[in-house]
């Protein structure tokens, strides 16, 4: 097991005594023999500590440092009803404590799609994306990948300090999104990391970059899809000021825009901007029940500004949404999970963008919202100690605010069924089935089917 702890110390114990040999007046006008004492009761224990790593234990759900952790996709919120509690390597340097944690996963994809094809590298080969779902009427296309790009690594921190509370640090990151696809499958399959969350926290506040207050990672279904229920939950990780009181949590985040653009000239290509231009953040609140045996229900609220900015001239737009989520035991081997998301003008936060938050109407530069409805259900079943299944449905619409048909996606939806093998505490095996369709207001759509293996190793 690895530590924090510097694996050079016994060098540095043996020049500090060599020095104590050779020049012994030196260190006694400085140090009292007492003082010379406790140094070498903690030598001996620095050595003790080197040779008898810190036991993996883990980590209880009210421990300090997981509190730390808001919203972390955890294998308590992704896993099976009985699955034991991932022991998590840690050490101890000081008053803090240092822990690491992540997984090794390989994916194998095989995917069909119906109406056209996407190239190799394209990041909705790696994972169901409703929005990168060709439509049309080209011809059926199929792709196998195998990649390892969902493999994760997270440090973490918890330092006590003297009024009671702690000040605790989270970094995560993966592989997975290469905005500049500058990973390819020719030679080396080299990918950027990619960071997930960093944040830090102290007391009852955090400041950093995580999910969004807006989504309840704990309600996402158990799949081996990097996201599962795509169109239809809530996926936003961003910057952020969140404050904790009780069990309501307040957030103010960042703001982005994100626009349809109607031509002018009806030949003319419908267009999309991420106008940059927000000058007041997004706002949250959501408030958690919990219930007995991890029954919980969960709601949030968002509030933003939608914000367009052309010369002197600017338009704005009042935007908001509501979500419901929770997880609820219908037996000690079976749970169900479920979120429904309304909104008008928050396209962003949902279905990974699959709508913009608003159309700009080339008359007049207004900015008109569109509203959207999305939602998931999942069925979850412990078969036997080591073997689980997870079914699941989930879905999307857009109200388009235009008489004719632009193109823009207004619907989608897709169903998962899997069934993972336990053989290990800490390794998983598992297959996966996943449908899905994307429809626009145009009429063209499209259909996707995958069949997704996967091996996942927890550290």
């Amino acid at each position: 097991m690895s530590t924090f702890i510097p694996r050079r110390a016994p060098l540095s114990v043996a020049l500090f005594s060599l020095g104590l040999l050779l020049h012994p007046n030196t260190y006694a006008t400085e140090t009292t023999s007492a003082q010379l004492e406790q140094l070498k009761a903690r030598i001996t224990a620095l050595e003790h500590a080197l040779a008898n790593p810190l036991p993996t234990t883990a980590t209880a759900p009210n421990t300090p440092l997981q509190q730390a952790i808001p919203q972390t996709t955890t294998t308590a919120n992704r896993a099976s009803v009985s699955t034991p509690p991932v022991t998590t390597p840690h050490a101890a340097l000081g008053k803090t404590e240092f822990r690491y944690s992540g997984y090794i996963k390989l994916d194998a994809i095989a995917s069909r799609f119906d109406s056209g094809q996407l190239n190799s590298g394209n990041v909705g080969r790696d994972f169901y994306i409703p929005a990168r779902t060709p439509v049309g009427h080209a011809h059926a296309s199929q792709s196998l990948d195998l990649h390892a790009k969902q493999s994760r690594l997270i440090l973490a921190t918890s330092t006590p300090q003297d009024n009671g509370k702690t000040i605790d640090s989270h970094i995560e990151m993966d592989f997975m999104v290469n905005l500049e696809n500058k990973g390819n499958k020719r030679t080396t399959n080299g990918y950027e990391p990619e960071l997930r969350q960093a944040f830090v926290k102290y007391g009852d506040w955090m400041a950093g970059q995580a999910w969004s207050n807006f989504m309840d990672v704990s309600a996402l279904p158990d799949t081996l899809d990097f996201i599962g229920a795509a169109e239809g939950t809530v996926f936003v990780r961003q910057a952020q000021l969140r404050y904790q009181h009780g069990n309501w949590w307040f957030s103010i985040e960042n703001p982005e825009t994100t626009l349809s653009i109607l031509p002018s000239d009806p030949n003319n290509a419908l267009g999309n901007l991420v106008t940059g231009a927000s000058r007041l953040p997004d706002i949250t609140a959501r408030y958690t029940h919990p219930l007995e045996q991890q029954h919980y229900w969960s709601a949030a609220v968002l509030v933003r500004e939608l914000r367009q900015q052309v010369g002197a001239h600017n338009e704005t737009s009042a935007a908001f949404g509501v979500s419901a989520s929770g997880r609820y035991h219908l037996t000690q081997q079976t749970q169900v999970r479920g979120a429904m998301t309304y909104g008008d003008g928050i396209g962003r936060y949902v279905g990974l963008n699959l709508a913009n938050d608003a159309l700009v109407d080339p008359a007049n530069g207004q900015l008109r919202n569109i509203a959207v409805w999305a939602g998931f259900l999942a069925l979850q079943h412990q078969w036997q100690p080591k073997l689980r299944s997870s079914a699941g449905a989930s879905w999307f619409e857009a109200d388009i605010p235009h008489h004719s048909p632009l193109g823009l996606t207004d619907s989608a939806h897709s169903a998962h069924l899997n069934l993972i093998y336990q053989l290990q505490p800490k390794l998983d095996v598992g297959a996966e089935l996943l449908y899905g369709q994307r429809k626009r207001d145009d009429g063209a759509s499209g259909k996707l089917n995958r069949l997704q293996l996967s091996a996942k190793y927890l550290f």
